[in-house]
């Protein structure tokens, strides 16, 4: 391949789901595999098994996902399920996020690399607490496309103001948020109306099915307008008869292209050299690109170790030690001003304080609660952080690798945060802290 146009054509689309508990993901997501004909014969006879062994009438799709559920009732944390399947039109990644409230951090994890989110409702509930966290959690990780399901429409007889008035009340909350496009569509996952086949109940609604949706929504990576980035993940020297010099830097094209002979800079260092060769697969390219596993070969014998940034020398991040940051909280043990933490970005860790918690964010109304000292599991907030070596970082707008990080307790490796750099939200002042001297302090 060697246009722009090949490499930004796609047939795979990344989504997640997101919906409040018993709003009926689970009936959705088995919905979208039973009729779009992606699951085996023995594992429709087993739902079909289970769902008569409780009485059920048809089979009860939910039951595809529902082990998963009672999985997470005995203890076990799970914290995405990813499920794959494959129409005529296109292939679909799902990352099927949890529904209930103290799982929400982990929508994180299922939206950070999907193009477009599902939002459940449950039409008889309305737009919820939930619903909004959803919505604001899409919009902080910049999902390009946000599908709204307002389900249960059989149980409000198929009203059309029912639909009417949620569709209206949640684009205005997103688009507020700064959501760039909203899809509503009203569904019932239990009959089956506009999940796949368009429905004969609601004869007022002209626009897609869900699955018709997902078939021709727009998804595109125009990698000519990328900034190209590759984390270093390991260096590569095989001390092998036929290649007794080969020095080579492997890792995964996080975003952009790489060239033959194109000028790179290894950062933090600055230190600049020539690309002289890409082995992928164990074949040499002339080009490789975004999402890509490579082994680069340098012109010039530079240092260069695993958690090193290769990027075009015309096309260069800055390198800062202080970052600012919209951050979702993971853990359970609430992140503090003062924090000592291990920020990890890319592939470098580095020590780091949170110097800042500016602000956090309400979500009913979208207004900040200034200053307040802590975030605790599920929180939304702008922190300031200060890193104790330089690291190469782009805003989030610009690239949702290179601009994300974790925030890791340096005492048992317990993820604390995962965040944004860049601004999202208006913080107010900041209040100085001071810190002790115990060595942490940059």
């Amino acid at each position: 391949m060697s246009t722009t146009t090949e490499l930004t054509e796609t047939t795979l689309l990344r989504f997640a789901t997101a919906g409040s508990v018993d709003d009926g993901k689970s009936t959705l997501v088995g919905r979208l595999l039973h009729d779009s004909k992606s699951i085996l014969t023995d594992q429709l006879e087993a739902v079909e098994r289970a769902s008569a062994s409780r009485g059920a009438e048809g089979p009860d799709l939910a039951l595809l996902t529902d082990g998963l559920r009672a999985e997470r009732e005995q203890g076990i944390t799970i914290d995405v399920a990813y499920r794959y399947f494959a129409t005529p039109k296109r292939r679909f990644i799902l990352a099927d996020t949890p529904g209930h409230v103290q799982y929400t951090r982990n929508m994180v994890t299922g939206a950070s690399t999907a193009e477009l989110t599902v939002i459940l409702i449950d039409a008889r509930n309305g737009v919820v607490e939930q619903t909004r966290r959803h919505a604001a959690l899409a919009a902080l990780l910049r999902v390009p496309h946000v599908v709204l399901a307002v389900n249960k429409m059989d149980l409000v007889d198929y009203a059309e103001p029912v639909f009417a008035a949620i569709a209206e009340e949640f684009t205005a909350y997103a688009l507020e948020l700064g959501v760039p496009e909203v899809t509503a569509i009203p569904i019932s996952a239990l009959a089956g109306d506009n999940v796949v086949e368009p429905s004969a109940n609601m004869d007022w609604y002209g626009g897609p099915t869900v699955l018709e949706h997902l078939e021709t929504v727009p998804v595109t990576h125009d990698l000519s307008h990328c900034h190209a980035r590759l984390p270093v993940q390991y260096v590569i020297r095989p001390q092998t008869a036929e290649h007794p010099d080969y020095r080579g830097y492997a890792g995964q094209i996080a975003a952009g292209s790489f060239h033959v002979g194109e000028q790179i800079t290894v950062l933090p260092s600055g230190r600049s050299t020539k690309i002289a060769g890409i082995d992928l697969l164990g074949e040499p390219v002339d080009v490789a690109w975004t999402t890509q596993s490579v082994t680069i070969l340098l012109e010039d014998d530079i240092d260069i170790s695993r958690g090193d940034l290769l990027v075009p020398s015309k096309d260069a991040p800055p390198t800062t030690q202080d970052i600012e940051a919209t951050v979702c909280h993971v853990a359970d043990a609430p992140l503090t001003v003062g924090h000592r933490v291990l920020l990890k970005h890319g592939t470098r860790t580095v020590k780091a304080i949170v110097k800042d918690i500016p602000s956090r964010l309400t979500l009913d109304d979208l207004s900040l609660h200034p200053h307040p000292g802590q975030l605790v599991a599920n929180d939304i907030g702008r922190v300031k952080i200060r890193t104790a070596e330089p690291l190469p970082v782009d805003s989030y707008s610009d690239s949702r690798r290179t601009g994300s990080f974790i925030l890791i307790d340096p005492n048992d490796g317990t993820t604390l945060t995962a965040g944004m750099v860049g601004e999202s939200f208006a913080s107010p002042e900041p209040v100085k802290v001071e810190s002790e001297d115990d060595g942490w302090d940059f």
